[in-house]
């Protein structure tokens, strides 16, 4: 299963020559994807299925295969990643278990056939050609820009951490047993060919990866070779296995993941505790105590038709003022999500053009990678904060609270701080986030000056440029 998320902790450490050459593979592939905006992305990425049949007919349903026969397609998808790029890829210090994984199904059991500390090619290229060994690469988008541009268009697109994994199994093998995961799998065949086997859910919508025996799943429901080109999708809880026929030398794969941990009831987890919190705030019903020795009872029956009236009354609370709020969840999307792909060479983001001044037309950049969300606990003050492109410590923990916050994504690397600003410029903020383009007299702010400061702070941070 793809690790969760679109870190691309590493990167930085990609050099000049490995980036140049990829920009040449991606120059030299055919453009089957169009990357205008999220939305193209995945459209292009599901061709000739149109949106919403995939939508209505299969997300979340049932598999859909996608056999285009299209050299242009396999040619791309052939520069995304190949069994021939592990070579270089292990000189740079790649690691067992963090990046590489080496495993074999045997009798219905997955063997791994991890060393310790640092990947040898050499001992993995022995793995896999003697020992019939699949060799699962994590997340490829750390040395592969398109990679690294896919997923960073449909995690725009989804609203959701999007992962990736890249599977090569020599002919003959079978890297893992039948098992269902809790993603949203998206499968791209790169190389050679892949024999695939989906079976019924045991569990529909599966919250949990889980290994299922032979005897328990039955026949098939679909079996299919997928080649070069070839898309497959299927949903969460769809249990599934895939070998490398005899006759093909090998197979190259990448799985894309999305939505783990992304269901309703996670938002409700999420969600639920702030919506008490405030409510509480504005109800005594929900700050009266609960029955003596409640915590004791075996029989709660009393209880739990009063507990059924106080959520009543949070349904109420919902309907009148229609926020219900993401805390964790949304945090982890802002901190884990991949930036937008620049380029090579575009390590560092500086302000540039005009200062913006109270008659300046000002615009924000990224858009997809900017949200507005209510933080807790943050002393009345609106915060900005800048999730660097490797790694970023997040604002910490804090109890539940209603007090507003700004996250941007921004782009400068390797940094960890933030812009705050007071509470009262909230509505500003939401003005420059909501606009295609504002005027800074515009702002909803009591005075010039105030209005000009802010759209300094946010322009010397690259979040906005002047028209």
């Amino acid at each position: 299963m793809p690790k969760k998320g679109g870190k691309h902790a590493g990167m930085g450490k990609e050099t000049e020559a490995q980036c140049k050459r990829a920009k040449l593979e991606a120059a030299c592939s055919p453009p089957v994807l169009n990357f205008e905006s999220p939305d193209s992305l995945f459209r292009s990425l599901i061709s000739p299925i149109k949106e919403e049949v995939f939508f209505r007919e299969y997300w979340e349903q049932k598999p859909l295969l996608v056999q285009r026969n299209d050299p242009l397609v396999a040619a791309y998808y052939l520069s995304l990643f190949q069994l021939s790029d592990l070579k270089e890829l292990c000189s740079q210090g790649l690691y067992y278990g963090r990046d590489v994984n080496v495993c074999r199904c045997v009798n219905g059991k997955k063997k791994v056939l991890n060393k310790d500390g640092k990947v040898n090619y050499m001992q993995l290229k022995k793995d896999f050609d003697q020992k019939k060994a699949t060799v699962q690469f994590h997340q490829p988008q750390r040395f592969k820009e398109e990679l690294w541009k896919i997923q960073e268009k449909l995690e725009c697109y989804f609203g959701s951490l999007v992962g990736s994994n890249v599977y090569m199994t020599p002919q003959g093998s079978q890297g893992l047993p039948p098992h269902y995961d809790d993603v949203e799998v998206f499968i791209l065949q790169l190389e050679g060919e892949k024999h695939w086997r989906l079976y019924k859910p045991t569990v529909y919508l599966a919250r949990e990866y889980n290994v299922e025996s032979e005897d328990r799943i039955g026949n098939p429901t679909h079996e299919f070779i997928l080649k070069p080109g070839d898309l497959l999708y299927f949903p969460r809880g769809t249990i599934h296995q895939a070998d490398t026929p005899l006759g093909t030398s090998y197979s190259t794969h990448v799985t894309i993941s999305t939505y783990q941990n992304n269901s309703w009831g996670d938002f409700l987890l999420d969600a639920i505790p702030g919506l008490v919190f405030d409510t509480a705030k504005d109800d005594v019903a929900l700050r009266t105590s609960i029955p003596r020795q409640l915590l004791m009872q075996v029989n709660a029956a009393d209880s739990t038709r009063q507990l059924s009236v106080l959520l009543r009354r949070l349904a109420d609370r919902l309907e009148l003022t229609g926020e219900l709020r993401s805390a964790d969840m949304k945090k982890d999307f802002i901190t884990h999500r991949l930036p937008p792909c620049l380029g090579c060479g575009s390590d560092s983001l500086v302000p540039g053009g005009k200062l913006p001044k109270i008659d300046s037309k000002i615009r924000l950049q990224f858009r997809d990678h900017a949200v507005i969300t209510v933080e807790p606990d943050q002393e009345n003050a609106v915060s900005t904060m800048k999730p660097p492109l490797c790694a970023w410590g997040g604002l910490g923990s804090a109890r539940p609270g209603t007090c507003p916050s700004l996250l941007f994504f921004s782009l400068l690397p390797r940094q960890t701080h933030g812009l705050r600003f007071p509470l009262s410029h909230l509505e500003a903020l939401k003005q420059i986030w909501s606009s295609g383009t504002i005027n800074v007299k515009e702002l909803d702010l009591t005075s010039d000056e105030e209005k000009e400061n802010l759209a300094l702070s946010l322009w010397s941070e690259c979040l906005i440029e002047v028209l």
